[in-house]
């Protein structure tokens, strides 16, 4: 058994060592080939300069010579004027000489202006300064600075890690907006990439058990918000690293943000035999109670003999929930399978236009099954009404208060179990449509009525900050108690 134990050690080893010199011998193919896209790649951007300098100069030897034929012509003007101007003084030269042998006085005084002609004669007007320069230093170039810096070339160096600015990083609105910097400026930056991912542990993130980073690429700014998170889990990790146009930094100290929120979902369990039910959306089934009333006798049995795998006693939310039946009747309802015993929660709740009638609110656990939502002194709702004519009220303990407001597309509900409120709203306006307040003394659990059409419940979202504001505001001003409320 010993040699046995050895020889499975060394085959192991042996294993271990082939795939490793395996790997050696891919990434030395791999040093290979990616030196040969770098030299590629570096011709590359030493053709595209030379390029450059190669068009610049095309440019100034354009200008030079542009210079030149200006020069020239204003030259080549200036002699064609004084080439003129000479062929006139040397016209009047030969005449003056001619008058010098003339002896006979009435000739002489013939050619007596002679004098006037020469003194308004062009050669006496002409400047004898040429117009231009035939210098060029105007035109010369200094690439000293250029050279330098050209000679300064390196490549890419790269990025440091940035670091996470947690002090200015936000949860808010289910939405989490992350904020980084750069230990150093680096103007070769090119963008960010940030990397996220849920965990249900604090601090430092796990080797084990984790789910897979999410990433979001080409990131130019140092902050960014990651919007319509749902927030099924406690926290979350996140790290960022710069890249420049050639390599990827390492990546920044990870950190952890808190983002709990009331999850939960549908207790199949609990509902009504004519209701439908997957998760988070619950619909009307006219013919659910004939099809399955056949069969409640053997699920019942089988229920009572097999534990769902994922429905486990054990679980926090089947000892939430705790044993019960379904409802019967007319009680079209069903539970949430988590119950609210602390703290301050928020759910939103969306119906289908075809709902002929449905209610949302909570309820302390173990409602008879009977029993319907604002009916008893253990359960607060408001309920709306389409049949015939719609009708919108706050209902508990079998009292109901009009409420004279649009019914929303989307229904809010807050639940501040510690401070005995539980407060209604239009969830895309968040304008308040009703408040009960009381003292809760048992857990609550989300409950939810439905008779024709359908409801989607959206959870995992945090407590809205308009929510939060308008709470502030209503407290603060001492906020009036409906008279539905049971103050216990």
């Amino acid at each position: 058994e010993t040699l046995q134990r050895i020889v499975n050690t060394l085959v192991s080893k042996n294993n271990e060592i082939h795939n490793f010199i395996d790997m050696l011998n891919h990434t030395i193919s791999n040093v290979q080939v990616n030196s040969s896209n770098a030299i590629s790649e570096l011709d590359e951007e030493f053709d595209g300069l030379y390029s450059v300098l190669h068009e610049m100069k095309g440019n100034m030897a354009n200008t030079i010579q542009q210079e030149e034929a200006r020069k020239i012509q204003a030259l080549q003007d200036q002699v064609s004027q004084c080439s003129r101007a000479l062929e006139s003084s040397e016209e009047l030269l030969e005449l003056a000489m001619q008058s010098l042998d003339i002896k006979n006085p009435v000739e002489l005084l013939e050619v007596a202006n002679i004098e006037w002609v020469v003194t308004v004669a062009s050669a006496f007007r002409l400047s004898l300064k040429p117009k231009v320069s035939d210098r060029m230093t105007h035109m010369m170039v200094d690439f000293a600075l250029e050279k330098r810096m050209l000679q300064a070339v390196k490549f890419l160096p790269v990025p440091k890690a940035p670091d996470i600015d947690v002090a200015a990083c936000l949860v808010a609105d289910n939405c989490i907006t992350i904020s980084w910097r750069m230990p150093e400026e680096d103007s070769k930056i090119d963008h960010f990439v940030l990397e996220y991912r849920k965990t249900n542990f604090d601090g430092l993130p796990r080797l084990k058990d984790e789910q897979r980073w999410e990433l979001v690429d080409c990131i130019k700014a140092t902050q960014y918000t990651l919007s319509g998170l749902r927030f099924d889990t406690k926290y979350m990790n996140f790290r960022v690293q710069a890249c420049n146009k050639a390599v990827a930094g390492e990546y920044s100290d990870p950190v952890t943000l808190e983002t709990k929120a009331f999850v939960f979902s549908l207790d199949s369990t609990s509902s009504h035999l004519n209701l439908k039910v997957e998760d988070a959306y619950v619909e009307w089934d006219p013919t659910g109670g004939k099809g399955q009333e056949k069969i409640k006798g053997k699920e019942n049995k089988n229920r009572s003999n097999t534990a769902s795998p994922k429905r486990s006693t054990n679980s926090p939310r089947a000892s939430a929930r705790g044993g019960r039946d379904r409802f019967a009747g007319e009680s079209y309802t069903v539970l949430g399978d988590t119950a609210v015993e602390s703290g301050q929660h928020y759910w939103e709740v969306g119906a289908q236009k075809d709902c002929k009638s449905y209610s949302v609110g909570v309820t302390y656990r173990n409602p008879g099954k009977f029993d319907q939502l604002g009916k008893t002194n253990s359960s607060w709702c408001i309920h709306i009404n389409n049949w015939l004519q719609t009708t919108f009220s706050a209902k508990h303990n079998n009292k109901a208060k009009t409420l004279d407001v649009p019914v929303p597309d989307r229904i809010g509900v807050y639940c501040d179990f510690d401070g005995g409120q539980l407060s209604f709203y239009n969830a895309n306006s968040k304008a308040l449509l009703h408040t009960f307040r009381t003292k809760f003394t048992q857990p609550l659990l989300p409950g939810f009525m439905i008779w024709c059409g359908g409801l989607t419940v959206s959870t995992g979202l945090q407590v809205p900050s308009a929510v939060k504001t308008l709470q502030k505001s209503e407290n603060g001003s001492g906020g009036s108690t409906s008279s539905l409320n049971n103050v216990a």
